[in-house]
């Protein structure tokens, strides 16, 4: 298996976490911040529980923190898109699809092209 697999599928289920706690509770404009805070809390608790070890497992396999980290955010931007169109029923206009593109591009330079750090 691929060593970005098991990372990867880890990250997908962190940041379906991540991004319920961060933007769900917008559908409920009426509860009281403190209550949505402690929900979100409660939820990131599992968001934890996948990105930590995916992070782990990622690094010992090979990848890097930098590597790691656009990966979870073109992730990130998936769930998102998807969380959104479906859940807050909200519609992404051409911009937005521009700037998604451009963090892909950034994935594909992270992964595709190896640097030489600088020492």
């Amino acid at each position: 298996m691929k060593t970005y697999l098991i990372p990867a599928l880890l990250l997908l289920v962190s940041n379906t976490f991540m991004t319920t706690a961060w933007y769900g509770h917008l559908k409920f404009e009426k509860t009281a911040l403190w209550i949505v805070i402690l929900v979100s809390w409660g939820i990131a608790f599992f968001e934890y529980c996948f990105q930590v070890p995916a992070n782990r497992i990622g690094n010992m396999h090979g990848l890097s923190a930098g590597q790691l980290k656009i990966m979870q955010e073109a992730i990130t931007l998936l769930v998102f898109v998807v969380f959104a169109r479906l859940y807050l029923g909200e519609k992404m206009a051409w911009n937005y699809y521009v700037a998604f593109a451009l963090v892909f591009a950034a994935v594909f330079f992270v992964f595709f092209f190896r640097g030489v750090p600088d020492a």
